[in-house]
C-alpha cells in the first residue's frame, strides 16, 4: 500500500508519456502535487491537467532548463520533496559507420546529463525541505552488456554508477538517490522495436508496474540501490557482486 503523499511536491521529467506519465498519475493518486516536465508541451499539459498538477517545458539536457524547472515547482507548490529523473531517448546507432556526433551528444545530453543536471538543480530545494528522494530511470541495459545498442548501454551504466555512488554521498543532506532499471517497458523508446519484441515473444512491461517501483523507491528508506523491473517478477534491488580485494604478497 502506497503511503500518503499529501502535501508532498514531486517533479517528473519526461512526464508527458510512458513511464513518466504513469509515475505522475501514481504520485497524484497518493496525494502529491506534481510538476510535469517535458519538451512535449501538448502531452505534458494534458498530463498536468489530468493529475491536477502543473507543466513546465524542460529540455533536461540544458542546465538552465533544470534550474527553471525547480524554480517553477517551488513557486507553484512551495518547494520540492520527490524527483523522478525519467526523461530518456532511444539511441539506435553504434560507433561504426552509423555513428553521428550530433545524435550522440543529444542522447547523452538527455539520458545522462539530464540526470546529472537535474540532480544538481534540485539538491538545494530538497535540502531546504529537510531532505527528500530522487529516482533516476536507468535500464536493464545499465546492468548488463547490450551488443545491439552499446551507446544506450553506456549512458545507462553511467546512471547506475551515479546512483550507487551518490546514494551514500548525499545521506548527510537527508537526500536518498536510487535508480530504477526496467526491461522492455511500455514507452516511446521501444516504438521502433515493438514488432520485433512481439515476434520474439518478449513481454512488454506495463508502465504502471515501473511506476509502482518508482513509488517504492521514493517512499522507502533505501539509498544507492538499483531496482530491476522485469515481467513476471517482483521489482527488487539488483545484487552487485563485490569487487575483488587486493592481495598482499606474502
Amino acid at each position: 500500500m502506497t503511503p500518503s503523499l499529501d502535501g508532498k511536491v514531486a517533479i517528473v521529467t519526461g512526464g508527458a508519456s510512458g513511464l513518466g506519465r504513469a509515475t505522475c498519475e501514481a504520485l497524484s493518486a497518493a496525494g502529491a502535487n506534481v510538476l510535469v516536465a517535458d519538451v512535449d508541451e501538448s502531452g505534458g499539459r494534458e498530463v498536468a491537467e489530468a493529475v491536477d498538477g502543473a507543466f513546465h517545458r524542460t529540455d533536461v539536457s540544458r542546465m538552465e532548463d533544470n534550474h527553471a524547472m525547480v524554480a517553477a515547482a517551488t513557486e507553484r507548490f512551495g518547494g520540492v520533496d520527490l524527483v523522478h529523473l525519467n526523461a530518456g531517448v532511444s539511441t539506435g546507432f553504434g560507433v561504426d559507420a552509423s555513428f553521428d556526433v550530433e545524435r550522440y551528444r543529444h542522447v547523452m545530453g538527455v539520458n545522462l546529463d539530464g540526470v546529472v543536471f537535474g540532480t544538481h538543480a534540485v539538491l538545494d530545494a530538497l535540502t531546504a525541505r529537510g531532505g527528500g528522494a530522487i529516482v533516476a530511470t536507468a535500464s536493464l541495459a545499465g546492468l548488463t552488456g547490450v551488443p545491439f545498442d552499446p551507446l544506450y548501454a553506456a549512458n545507462k551504466h553511467a546512471v547506475v554508477g551515479l546512483a550507487r555512488s551518490l546514494g551514500p554521498s548525499l545521506a548527510d543532506r537527508g537526500v536518498r538517490f536510487n535508480a530504477v532499471c526496467p526491461g522492455f517497458a511500455d514507452s516511446r523508446i521501444i516504438d521502433d522495436i515493438r514488432e520485433g519484441l512481439a515476434q520474439a515473444g518478449i513481454p512488454v512491461i506495463a508502465a504502471e508496474t515501473v511506476a509502482g517501483a518508482v513509488i517504492e523507491l521514493l517512499t522507502g528508506d533505501m539509498t544507492g540501490e538499483c531496482w530491476f523491473v522485469q515481467a513476471g517478477r517482483e521489482p527488487a534491488p539488483f545484487a552487485f557482486r563485490n569487487l575483488p580485494g587486493p592481495r598482499v604478497a606474502g
